[in-house]
């Protein structure tokens, strides 16, 4: 099995990698300042659930499939940056409302919407799996037979950490910029910047080789 030594530094390795700001991350901040904390937190667990579908495929091996064809991995690449550019597009034209940021009247529909959105781009990010099937590997006992166990483990555990971390983020962003849910104007102007910067995470996971 995992080796204590080795999975100690995986989880110090892994906290630093959760806590580093990327997609996921910018995600789940968007969401946050658009819907408040509990839409945060539904995006965190949608992009947990994606998680998961990478560890099971880089314990399963398909991870290494994706990795030897171009072909499959740009189609993934190209459909996840399609969707992110498209919810861009929607929150940059959406209206904000007076209970954008109402944490009590937080629309059920909106929050289930959000974690499959959450979901969706995370599965159709295929440099997750690429990821996965580089880092976790490090950390594993190449002698013991039960290698796809270990990794998997090392997967769920990043998944736990990292869900952690952007639940955390999605409470302390929501909760700092609920100070300014009565400026009207503020909104106005969030929910621009929200849709630009999705957009422009979907373009650079297009155009990024």
């Amino acid at each position: 099995m995992l080796d204590l030594q080795h999975f100690i530094l995986f989880v110090l390795a892994a906290l630093m990698l959760n806590i580093t700001p990327g997609n996921d991350m910018i995600f789940v901040i968007s969401r946050s300042l658009s819907y408040g904390t509990r839409a945060g937190v539904y995006a965190a667990l949608g992009i947990a659930l994606g998680c998961f579908v990478h560890t099971f495929a880089a314990a399963a091996g398909l991870s290494v499939i994706i990795q030897q064809s171009e072909v499959l991995f740009n189609i993934i690449r190209y459909a996840g940056a399609g969707y992110l550019i498209y919810i861009g597009i929607k929150s940059f034209m959406e209206k904000p409302t007076a209970m954008v940021f109402s944490q009590s009247d937080n629309n059920k529909n909106t929050n289930l919407k959000i974690l499959r959105q959450g979901t969706i781009t995370n599965v159709l990010n295929p440099k997750v799996s690429l990821f996965f099937l580089a880092f976790l590997p490090q950390f594993i006992n190449p002698q013991v037979e039960n290698v796809s166990t270990q990794i998997l483990l090392l997967g769920l555990w990043f998944n736990f950490s990292g869900t952690v971390v952007n639940i955390l983020i999605a409470i302390l962003f929501s909760k700092v910029i609920a100070k300014l849910k009565n400026f009207q104007r503020f909104w106005q102007i969030q929910n621009k910047i929200s849709g630009a910067v999705l957009v422009g995470l979907g373009l650079q996971i297009a155009l990024k080789k």
